[in-house]
């Protein structure tokens, strides 16, 4: 099926998964989807290996961690709430190959007044499940959660790249 792209999400400057200046992330892109779910295209690489061929665990389930969050940016529609993770299980179903296009989602499935769930999942094109979490989230405000962060230097980049629809197979 193919789903409408609502809006690209910005990236932040050093995030592992989505910081464009962090030379050892994943720079990953994100969107928000019409359907309320989010959804990135991104590679891992040789050098987020485990062993030849795979990638770390810790990076995968940092991609599923970063989705949960961006999942309520999609629901919301924006950056207005973050979240520190509270709860979270991975499980691992294939081996999760770097130097090949993924496909990633998340969706919220529950959410109260502090608190959400998310449940995520990384692909390969063809529509495998790789990975999966479910993981909790406690809402915050930036402020309260660093000190030094600043919103608008945090996410300061929106790199539009006219994808306007994302064909999701799974």
């Amino acid at each position: 099926m193919k789903i409408k792209v609502k809006e690209k999400q910005r990236n932040s400057k050093m995030c592992i998964i989505c910081g464009l200046d962090n030379t050892a992330g994943l720079r990953a892109s994100f969107y928000s989807m019409e359907d309320g779910s989010v959804i990135s295209l991104f590679m891992y690489r040789e050098e987020h290996q485990s062993y030849p061929g795979r990638v770390h665990g810790g990076m995968i389930t940092a991609m599923l961690d970063e989705l949960g969050v961006r999942a309520l940016w999609a629901k919301a529609g924006g950056e207005k709430t973050y979240g520190v993770t509270t709860s979270l299980q991975t499980k691992y179903r294939k081996p999760v190959p770097y130097g090949t296009q993924l496909l990633a989602r998340g969706v919220i499935t529950k959410e109260s007044g502090h608190f959400l769930t998310a449940e995520c999942a990384i692909y390969n094109l063809e529509g495998a499940l790789l990975a999966n979490a479910e993981m909790k989230y406690l809402k915050l405000d930036l402020n309260q959660i660093s000190d030094d962060a600043n919103e608008r230097e945090e996410m300061c980049y929106l790199v539009e790249d006219g994808i306007t629809e994302i064909e999701f197979n799974a």
